[in-house]
């Protein structure tokens, strides 16, 4: 008795890499690049969309404190500098880069603070991206509440989820 092989219907889920809090990630493809937990925090996400190419970063600080534990993405302009590398070395034309952004959220309100820590990462993200000739041709920032973010390379989507806004695509 012969045994016919039925075909498969269904197709394999992307492959999903997580970033965490001061990490970084390149991928391309259907990669799916996610992070979560964005407060003040700022996902920085960075693409060649030619080459189907991106990386995200989460960044957590406006300024280097001196000592990033080994987290490549603790400030913006370290964070900034090793994403762009990292995405060129990965066959990325920094010609073709350009930029989105999510997070940056005012979490907690301090009396007497004029500028929060999620407004100055934002600032600092933009100029650090500027310094460089990349373009923000995207962003969700700012606000009171937290964010989630996937990035899939391929398509150069950035879907941002949040309980406030619901999901946006970027």
């Amino acid at each position: 008795m012969m045994t016919a092989e039925r075909p498969s219907f269904a197709e394999e889920p992307p492959e999903r890499v997580r970033v965490g809090v001061a990490e970084l990630a390149v991928a391309a493809g259907d990669t799916v690049l996610t992070t979560s937990g964005l407060g003040s925090c700022v996902g920085v996400a960075v693409a060649d969309p030619t080459a189907g190419v991106a990386g995200l970063a989460h960044v957590m600080l406006p300024e280097a404190s001196g000592d990033d534990r080994g987290k490549p993405a603790k400030s913006v302009e370290v964070g900034v500098e090793r994403l762009l590398a990292e995405l060129e070395a990965a066959g990325g034309d920094p010609e073709r880069t350009e930029a989105k952004l999510a997070g940056g959220s005012q979490m907690f309100d301090f009396s007497g603070v004029s500028e929060g820590v999620g407004k100055r990462n934002v600032e600092q993200t933009r100029v650090a991206l500027a310094d460089r000739d990349v373009p923000v041709v995207a962003e969700d920032v700012g606000g009171d509440y937290g964010r989630s973010v996937e990035l899939t390379p391929k398509t150069w989507t950035f879907r941002v989820k949040s309980t406030h806004e619901g999901v946006e695509n970027l």
